[in-house]
């Protein structure tokens, strides 16, 4: 079994891989090599930045339509990690409006800059820490995770789905309630970042290599 972290020049690639070679002693690839690609068995879409600049590079290196191509198969499990979940949703409000992947009903929105929790205590954005995860429903990726575990974060935009069935896990973040994993067919997606969450994110990591859609 063969890994491959897709290296689009976006997200924290090494992290990821570290971490993904910790939980399996299988073989863990960084690479945008196409027939490295389509040979492994699961794949992680990462992301971080800005959303234009990810989709841009996607298309840059002339990875966007075979990623697209997997999305539609769905004949392997992939897993997106911050921009990366972003990025399969519809559209992101980021940048005045960007079209994004499609995979998956939903919008990308932003916390607004003026918000607070109910205590009327502010609310930093981008959101930065550890927040617990509530898990909306049951998963493969969820085995052996507590409800409400806490996972960390880094984000200033957060996806918001109407689709009960794909949504998997949301977080309160002030007055925001995002919707932090999302997920359809072989495919499951997470704003925050396994790989810096400790325990919890390590184990997903784990049940991700073990999951069989």
């Amino acid at each position: 079994m063969t890994i491959a972290v897709i290296d689009y020049g976006m997200g924290n690639l090494h992290s990821v891989a570290k971490a993904l070679e910790h939980v399996t002693h299988e073989n863990v690839v960084i690479t945008r090599d196409a027939r490295r690609i389509h040979g492994a068995t699961r794949l992680v879409l990462p992301g971080q930045g800005a959303i234009r600049d990810c989709i841009g590079e996607l298309e840059r290196t002339e990875l966007r339509g075979m990623v697209d191509e997997l999305l539609a198969r769905q004949n392997k499990p992939l897993l997106g990690i911050c921009v990366g979940q972003q990025m399969l949703h519809e559209h992101s409000e980021e940048n005045d409006g960007v079209d994004c992947l499609g995979f998956m009903p939903g919008e990308v929105r932003r916390f607004p800059a003026d918000m607070s929790d109910e205590s009327g205590n502010r609310c930093k954005v981008p959101h930065m820490g550890w927040n617990l995860v509530h898990q909306h429903q049951s998963h493969p990726l969820w085995e052996g995770i507590d409800q409400n575990e806490h996972f960390y974060f880094v984000h200033s935009y957060y996806v918001e789905v109407e689709d009960d069935s794909v949504l998997f896990g949301a977080t309160d973040y002030g007055r925001v309630k995002a919707h932090v994993a999302t997920g359809r067919d072989a495919t499951f997606a997470v704003q925050f970042h396994p790989e810096k969450s400790s325990r919890a994110g390590l184990r997903l990591l784990e049940n991700f290599v073990q999951w069989m859609p």
